[in-house]
C-alpha cells in the first residue's frame, strides 16, 4: 500500500533533562460511418458533455480546485476502450460496462486536454484521409457512438440496484484507483473526513488498488466531480461468505495459492506467542511459520495440537490478519514474524484448571518458549478470560499478567526482559432475541483483562454488509464504526480506581437483525476469515469476537517489533495507542458530551480508538511522532523514603508553521507507557497506589505560562516553599479527557485540539512520579529501583499539505551529538 507514513519517528530522548522532585473485448459493428456527419455529431455531444460537467462540477474548500472531468463514452459492442487513452494528455478510460447495445466507458479528461480531444474529433471529421483512404484517428473515433454527461452511475460497475439513491446513505464503497494515485485518494478522503480501510482490507492488482471507503453517496459524488482519482466504484462487500459458502469445495486451492505467494519469515524474527487451545500447524497457511519446537503445552500429556479450533483461528489472524483480502488478490506477501503456541486449555470437556490457578498456569506457559529460544522478541496473546469474574479490581490472575509484563514474575532474574501482553476483553453473551439485547455496557470486561500492564483489546465493527444466502434482507445490529456487539466495556468500574479498559478496539465482527426486528444471529458475512483446525475438511472458517480483535492487535505489535527491533515493549504499546483514532460515530459521541467526566464512560467503551499500523510504525509530514525511551528512578532512600526525580522534555515545536496556520486547528496527543510491578493486596482493590510499584504522570506547559512558573507548578522542589501549593495558571478546556483521567493504570493518553497559535510556547513537558508501594518499603534496593517508560508526543495537522516534519527534524538534527539542556540561558 502506498502510504504517506514513510518517515522515521523523531527521537527526543536526548532533549530530556532530570530535575530533583519532591512531591496514536473485441469485435464490433461493421456499419459504415459518414465521417463528417458522425464527427460533427460527436463534437456537438462532447461540447454538451463538457458544459454539463462544468455545471455539475463541485468545489469544496477542503479539496484542491478540480482539474478535470469525467464524461461518458458510448462505444460499439466489443470496442477496445483503451483506444481512447492518450497518456501524454492524461486522457484515461476508467470504468467500463457492457450492455446489450455496446459498452459505456467513464473517460477522465483533464481540463488542459479538452482541446486535444476536440482536435482529434476535428481531424477525424474534416482532416485529410490517410494513404490507405481512411479517416485520420479512425481507430479511436470510429467505434464511438456518443458522448454524454457523466453521472455517478457511469463509474458504478456493480449491480445497479445496489447503488444507493439517497445522497446521505452511508456504506462501504470499494474505490478502485490507480496504484500511483492511491496516496492521493487517501489524502482526499482524509480532507473530507472519510475513513479508508487499512492495508489488510485492500486489494492490489498489477495496475490497480482497491480501497474500501466509508462514505455517503454525496461524499462519493463530491470525490468524483472534484477529483480524478476514481477508476471505478463497487460495493465493499468482500467477506468470509464467498470462501465459506461459494468456494467451500476449493478452499484448499485458495489456501495453497496464497501460501505460494508468501515470502515466509526466517527463524530470527519476532513471534506472536498464543496461549490458547493449541494450533494445528499442518495448515498450509501456518506450517512454514510455526516450527515443531515452537509448539508447547502446559501439561505434556495434553499434546500441542488444537482440540477445539479456537487456537488455530487465532493463529491465522495473528499471522495474516483477516484472510479475505489476502486470498482474493494476486499480490506476493511478506511475513516478518512467526508464531509460537502454548496450550493452556485441556482437551477434556471438563476443565480441571481452577480459575484461581490460571495466574500460575499463565506464568508457567510464558516461561516455556524461553527454554527453547531465550533471546526472541515475543508478543504474548491470550483470549482466555474468566466468565464468572468481572475485572473491576485486580485479581491474582491479572496481577500475574502484570508481573509477566514487568519482568518480575517468579523465576525472572534481575533485569529480566519486559514483555508485551495482549489480551481480549471477553465477549458478550450471544442472545438470540433483540429484545433481550441489553447493549455492551451490561457486559463488564472479564478477568484478567483488567491487568494494568496488558494491552487490552475490545471490538468495534465495520462489517455492515449482510450477504449470507437467505439473509440478504437482514440488517446489521451495529452501524459502521460503532462498538461491536461482541465487545465488553468497563463503564461500570469505579472512577479513579481502575484503568481505562479496553485501550484499543479492533474489528470484532457484527450481528444481524431480522426484518421483523425480533431475532439476532451471528452471520458469516459479518465475521472475519481465518484458518480452521480441521485442515483436511474445512481449512477456512469464519471467526469473530474480541478473540479476533486481540489476535489482530498482537499481529500489529509483532510487525512493529520486526520493523523496529530497538523499540521496547512499552514503546510499542504507546505507539499503538498513539496511532489510534476514533471513528465518526465515536467522535460524535464525544462531541455530544462536552463535560470531561462524562467522557470517561466513552473511553471505557472505545478505549483510545482504532489503531493503524502505518501511523504506529512511521511518521508523515503532516503527522509525526516524537518518541523517547528513558529510565527514571521515582524514589530514593535518603534518611527517609522520598521522591527522587522528574524529567523535563524540551519539545521541538515548528513555531513558524504554527504561526502561519493561525487559528487553523491542529492536534497534539501525548501517550505515556510504563509497566508497574504489582502488589495485589486487599487495599489494592480500593487504592491504586497500593497496587502499583510507582506511577507516572505527564503535564504540558500551559498557554502563556513561563518556564519558571511551569516548573514551579509541576514540581514542589522548584518552589521557595515546597509546602505551599503550586502557583495558579489556568489550563484551557481543549483536552479530550483532562488530567483527572490519569488516576489508575500504567498507560496514560490524552489529546489536545485547538488553534495552532495556541500551541506557541507550549513546548515543555514534565514526567513526574506518583506514590507506589516501592516508596513504602524499608529496603534501599527496592526504594532506589529504576524503571523504564516510553513517551510519544504526536503533532498532527488537519491538512495533508502542511509540513510539520521538516522544521521539527531540522531542530532535532544536531551538528554535534551533545545532550540538550532545555534550561540553558534561562
Amino acid at each position: 500500500m502506498a502510504s504517506r507514513f514513510t518517515l522515521p519517528h523523531i527521537d527526543i530522548t536526548r532533549f530530556r533533562s532530570s530535575g530533583e522532585y519532591t512531591g496514536q473485448g473485441s469485435g464490433g459493428s461493421s456499419a459504415v460511418r459518414i465521417r463528417e456527419e458522425h464527427g460533427a455529431k460527436l463534437l456537438h455531444e462532447l461540447d454538451a458533455a463538457f458544459a454539463a460537467a462544468d455545471a455539475s462540477r463541485q468545489t469544496d474548500p477542503r479539496l484542491p480546485d478540480p482539474t478535470g472531468s469525467y464524461i461518458e463514452v458510448e462505444l460499439r459492442r466489443g470496442a477496445d476502450p483503451y483506444q481512447l487513452e492518450r497518456k501524454t494528455e492524461g486522457i484515461s478510460p476508467r470504468a467500463v460496462k457492457e450492455h446489450a447495445g455496446g459498452r459505456s466507458v467513464a473517460l477522465f479528461v483533464p481540463d488542459h486536454a479538452r482541446i486535444a480531444l476536440q482536435q482529434i474529433l476535428e481531424d477525424y471529421r474534416a482532416g485529410p484521409l490517410t494513404a490507405a483512404g481512411k479517416p485520420r484517428r479512425e481507430t479511436m473515433v470510429g467505434p464511438i457512438e456518443a458522448f454524454r454527461r457523466a453521472r455517478l452511475e457511469v463509474l458504478w460497475t456493480d449491480d445497479l440496484a445496489a447503488l444507493p439513491t439517497d445522497p446521505q446513505h452511508q456504506m462501504w464503497w470499494s474505490i478502485w484507483t490507480f496504484r500511483e494515485t492511491e496516496a492521493e485518494l487517501e489524502a482526499r478522503c482524509q480532507s473530507l473526513g472519510l475513513r479508508t480501510a487499512g492495508a489488510d482490507r485492500r486489494l492490489y492488482f498489477p495496475e490497480a488498488a482497491v480501497v474500501p471507503v466509508l462514505a455517503t453517496r454525496a461524499a462519493i459524488e463530491l470525490l468524483m466531480f472534484a477529483t480524478g482519482v476514481i477508476v471505478e466504484l463497487r460495493r465493499a462487500s468482500d467477506n468470509p461468505v464467498f470462501f465459506i459458502e461459494d468456494e467451500r469445495d476449493t478452499q484448499h486451492a485458495w489456501s495453497d495459492d496464497l501460501a505460494e505467494r508468501i515470502e515466509w519469515p526466517g527463524a530470527d524474527v519476532p513471534v506472536v506467542c498464543l496461549l490458547d487451545t493449541g494450533v494445528n500447524r499442518a495448515h498450509a497457511l501456518l506450517e512454514p511459520a510455526v516450527a515443531p519446537a515452537d509448539m508447547h503445552s502446559y501439561e505434556p500429556d495434553w499434546g500441542t495440537d488444537d482440540h477445539a479450533g479456537h487456537g488455530t483461528s487465532m493463529a491465522g489472524i495473528a499471522l495474516h490478519g483477516d484472510l479475505v483480502a489476502p486470498l482474493a488478490d494476486t499480490e506476493p506477501r511478506r511475513l516478518a514474524h512467526r508464531l509460537e503456541s502454548v496450550k493452556i486449555l485441556p482437551p477434556k470437556l471438563n476443565d480441571p484448571n481452577s480459575p484461581s490457578a490460571y495466574g500460575a498456569i499463565t506464568q508457567a506457559a510464558v516461561a516455556l518458549p524461553a527454554i527453547e529460544q531465550s533471546e526472541r522478541q515475543r508478543i504474548f496473546c491470550m483470549a482466555v478470560t474468566n466468565g464468572d469474574v468481572p475485572g473491576a479490581r485486580p485479581t491474582t490472575w491479572s496481577a500475574a499478567i502484570d508481573q509477566i509484563a514487568a519482568g518480575t514474575m517468579p523465576g525472572d532474574e534481575e533485569g529480566a526482559p519486559r514483555r508485551l501482553f495482549v489480551i481480549s476483553t471477553g465477549n458478550s453473551d450471544p442472545v438470540m432475541r433483540l429484545a433481550e439485547w441489553p447493549g455492551p455496557d451490561a457486559y463488564p470486561v472479564e478477568d484478567p483483562a483488567q491487568a494494568w500492564n496488558a494491552l487490552t483489546i475490545g471490538g468495534y465493527t465495520d462489517a455492515i454488509h449482510v450477504s449470507d444466502p437467505g439473509y440478504e434482507d437482514w440488517t446489521p445490529l451495529s452501524g459502521a464504526g460503532e462498538l461491536s456487539p461482541h465487545s465488553r466495556t468497563s463503564t461500570g468500574w469505579g472512577a479513579g480506581r481502575s484503568p481505562f479498559k479496553p485501550e484499543l478496539v479492533m474489528e470484532a465482527g457484527n450481528r444481524a437483525v431480522c426484518p421483523a426486528r425480533r431475532d439476532l444471529l451471528t452471520l458469516d458475512s459479518l465475521r472475519l476469515l481465518s484458518t480452521g483446525h480441521e485442515v483436511d475438511r474445512v481449512p477456512l472458517v469464519a471467526f469473530d469476537g474480541t478473540s479476533a480483535a486481540a489476535a489482530q492487535a498482537a499481529r500489529m505489535a509483532a510487525r512493529i517489533s520486526a520493523e523496529h527491533p530497538d523499540y521496547w515493549p512499552e514503546l510499542i504499546r504507546a505507539l499503538m495507542v498513539h496511532s489510534a483514532e476514533y471513528t465518526e460515530p465515536m467522535q460524535a459521541a464525544f462531541a455530544a458530551h462536552p463535560q470531561l467526566r462524562d467522557r470517561y464512560g466513552l473511553a471505557r467503551q472505545f478505549g483510545y480508538g482504532v489503531p493503524d499500523h502505518d501511523r504506529a510504525a512511521a511518521s508523515a509530514r503532516d503527522q509525526l511522532a516524537l518518541i523517547a525511551q528513558s529510565e527514571i528512578q521515582p524514589f530514593r532512600l535518603k534518611g527517609s523514603r522520598q521522591f527522587n526525580e522528574c524529567h523535563y522534555y524540551q519539545l521541538p515545536m515548528p513555531n513558524a508553521v504554527l504561526e502561519s496556520l493561525g487559528n487553523e486547528f491542529v492536534d497534539l496527543k501525548v501517550t505515556l507507557s510504563y509497566f508497574v510491578d504489582p502488589s495485589p493486596g486487599v487495599s489494592a482493590n480500593v487504592d491504586p497506589q497500593r497496587y502499583q510499584s510507582f506511577g507516572l504522570r505527564f503535564d504540558l506547559r500551559r498557554k502563556g505560562e513561563g518556564v519558571g512558573a511551569f516548573r514551579q507548578r509541576v514540581n514542589p522542589s522548584e518552589r521557595e516553599d515546597p509546602r505551599k501549593g503550586p502557583p495558579a495558571h489556568p489550563d484551557d478546556n481543549r483536552w479530550l479527557l483532562g488530567p483527572d483521567s490519569m488516576s489508575a493504570g500504567s498507560l496514560h493518553c490524552d489529546s489536545w485540539s485547538g488553534p495552532a497559535v495556541d500551541l506557541l510556547g507550549r513546548d515543555m513537558l514534565c514526567i513526574r512520579p506518583v506514590v507506589g508501594w516501592w516508596r513504602e518499603r524499608s529496603s534501599p534496593t527496592i526504594v532506589n529501583r529504576q524503571s523504564r517508560y516510553a513517551l510519544v508526543v504526536t503533532l498532527k495537522a488537519r491538512r495533508t499539505d502542511i509540513d510539520l516534519y521538516t522544521p521539527i527534524s531540522t531542530l532535532v538534527t544536531p551538528s554535534v551529538e551533545t545532550p540538550i539542556d532545555p534550561f540553558a540561558g534561562l
